[in-house]
């Protein structure tokens, strides 16, 4: 036997195989993992977020790559690339902890969630909005003492 997909028996043809699919709950789930490290970086911010409110809430929609005609697909991974699963836009709301660098920390989230997600999943990320859903203050936390004014 020489190695070669043709020549084995039971090995289906390249252009009749299956195709990887990635579902927008497992591409919202990526993001909101990458979107918690990548604020837990903020060590300012991160101290002034209440434990449980600390998760990014992501919402997503994938789009599938189109399909490729056999020549497009052996020219790109000749070429070395990896190939494009498809698309996915999302927004991801988020809490941060204030006074803190607001600009710093949505740009963060915005440039690892696009890194990680084309390297994770497969697919680029032309539209990711990130947006603040609440700040929260150490002088604006119940602590059982009265209203700060």
């Amino acid at each position: 036997m020489s190695g070669e997909a043709g020549e084995r028996p039971g090995v289906v043809p390249r252009g009749e195989r299956g195709a990887t699919a990635v579902t927008d709950r497992v591409v919202a789930k990526i993001a909101a993992r990458v979107a918690r490290e990548a604020l837990g970086r903020f060590t300012e911010s991160a101290g002034r977020v209440p434990p449980g409110r600390r998760t990014p809430h992501v919402s997503t929609s994938v789009r599938r790559a189109p399909e490729r005609t056999g020549a497009g697909r052996d020219a790109e991974s000749a070429a070395g690339r990896q190939a494009v699963l498809g698309e996915a836009r999302m927004h991801i709301t988020v809490e941060l902890g204030y006074p803190s660098d607001i600009g710093a920390q949505c740009a963060a989230v915005r440039r690892e969630v696009t890194e990680r997600i084309r390297a994770w999943a497969g697919m680029e990320v032309p539209d990711l909005a990130v947006s603040v859903e609440r700040l929260h203050s150490a002088h604006t936390r119940h602590t059982g003492r009265e209203r700060v004014r």
